[in-house]
Order: C-alpha cells, then sequence, then structure tokens
C-alpha cells in the first residue's frame, strides 16, 4: 500500500471523496514525497556503516578531516574516497617505535628513533649524557638517514640550476606531527645531509 491510499484512508469517510481529481492529485504528490523521503531513509540506514556511504560520504570526510593537511593526493573515485575515509576512521595508533618505525616505512623513509632521558641522581652513573630537565622525557627525535638529495651535475645540469637543494620529508613531520601524542615534541633529524 503506498503513502497515497495511506492518506486517503485518513480522511473523514462522508465529507471528503478522494476519488476527486484534485484531491486525488494532492494526495498522489504528497504520497510520492512521503515514498521518496522513505526510500531515503532505507538508503542513510545502510550508510551508518561508512563503507556502505554514499550521501553521507561529504559529511563523513568532514568529520575525518579529509582531505588531510599532510598532503596526500586527493582521491577522486568513489572507492578510492571510502578507502581513504575507512583508513582514516579504523587506524589502529600507537605510542609505540615499532609504530612509527613503520608508518615511515610506509612512506618510503627507514628512520630510527631516540628517546631521551634525564640525568637523575642516583640512577644515572658518571658518564651518561646530561640530556636536560624532566621535560626531557617527552621530547623524541626521529632520525632520517638521507633527505632527498638534488645535486648539480655537469651535463645534466644548466646554467642557474641550484649546485644542491635537500628535499625535507614533509610527508614524514606532517604524519609524525599528526600522530604523536599530544604532550610530546618531535625533532626530525637528518643525518646524511
Amino acid at each position: 500500500m503506498s503513502h497515497a491510499d495511506l492518506l486517503a484512508l485518513l480522511l473523514p469517510p462522508q465529507s471528503v471523496d478522494p476519488t476527486k481529481p484534485h484531491l486525488a492529485a494532492q494526495l498522489k504528490a504528497e504520497g510520492n514525497s512521503l515514498d521518496a523521503a522513505l526510500a531515503m531513509l532505507d538508503q542513510l540506514l545502510s550508510e551508518v556503516d561508512p563503507r556502505n556511504a554514499l550521501n553521507l560520504l561529504p559529511d563523513y570526510e568532514a568529520a575525518a578531516g579529509l582531505p588531510d593537511s599532510c598532503g596526500s593526493a586527493v582521491p577522486t573515485t568513489l572507492a578510492d574516497r571510502r578507502n581513504a575515509l575507512v583508513a582514516k576512521l579504523f587506524h589502529e595508533g600507537s605510542q609505540s617505535r615499532a609504530f612509527y618505525i613503520s608508518l615511515a616505512a610506509q612512506l618510503g623513509y627507514t628512520v630510527t628513533i631516540d628517546e631521551f632521558k634525564p640525568f637523575i641522581c642516583g640512577i644515572s652513573r658518571c658518564g651518561d649524557r646530561l640530556n636536560g630537565g624532566h621535560d626531557v622525557r617527552f621530547v623524541w627525535r626521529v632520525n632520517v638517514p638521507s633527505a632527498r638529495a638534488t645535486l648539480f651535475r655537469c651535463g645534466a645540469s644548466r646554467c642557474g640550476d641550484r649546485l644542491g637543494a635537500y628535499a625535507r620529508a614533509e610527508d614524514l613531520e606532517c604524519k609524525l606531527e599528526e600522530l604523536k601524542p599530544a604532550h610530546t615534541t618531535v625533532y626530525v633529524l637528518y643525518t646524511g645531509v
């Protein structure tokens, strides 16, 4: 039974005739609107899971902060947009060295991580580094063995080209800053430059 039929049943039985053309057209138009709203509701119920998002995809992306600020390529296909959304929403992070090393590896970098601890009398020994006060516990350093170097080469470079340029790992720095624990400070050190 359509909504137009249900609306006709709501009319007073003796005083209004739902078969009159003007009233039947109005009931049909309002019934079609209610049918469309019900169909949309069924569609939206399936979109509660972001893997099925279609109409709610822009809302989910806005809530998840996509496209993100780390310069990732903006996905264009529906499947790519859904995959980026699911990856962002269901990303399992960690605070371990292994997590950040694997994150760097996913971006194409081989890194090491140094964590610092303060010199504490009675615990530290003679010869240990004096790294600073107690706040140094919240500082860590990611060592990138080499920046992307573009060097001037005879025969390949032209007059006016730079003699050398080093590109920072901006994508890695952005991801580290985005995913690091909020109470910590991370530094990136390029060791092979």
